[in-house]
């Protein structure tokens, strides 16, 4: 089992800026991938952002441009920075990662390929 705690939630306007943070305690794979998903009320959950342990990464097309992850791996956190954040951005977002046994070559946008999964935090953006 691998504790995945989610920070950085809250609330904010329109085209602002919010970073959140992943602490994945223990967590160490290689080909291993960790991801951000988010549910918006009424909707069904949803891939934001991942990235491999190779350092590449993948965005949503809603998101590219305005999103950035990262991770550090000094600190096993992952983190990502969002900008410009419109209406559409309002949801809970969770942080997940894919089991430490299976080897990734590239990065799945199904929440059925990962394994941990944290509580999540809240954002919300008004106008």
């Amino acid at each position: 089992e691998v504790p995945l705690v989610e920070s950085g939630g809250g609330s904010v306007q329109a085209g602002g800026s919010l970073r959140l943070s992943c602490a994945a305690s223990g967590y160490t794979a290689s080909g291993a991938v960790m991801a951000w998903f988010r549910q918006a009320p009424g909707k069904e959950r949803e891939f934001v952002s991942g990235i491999h342990t190779d350092t590449t990464s993948k965005y949503a097309d809603s998101v590219k441009g305005r999103f950035t992850i990262s991770k550090d791996n000094a600190k096993n956190t992952l983190h990502l920075q969002m900008n410009s954040l419109n209406l559409e951005d309002t949801a809970m977002y969770y942080c997940a990662a894919t089991h430490e046994l299976r080897v990734f070559k590239g990065i799945p946008t199904s929440e059925r390929h990962f394994t941990y999964w944290g509580r999540g935090t809240l954002v919300i953006v008004s106008s």
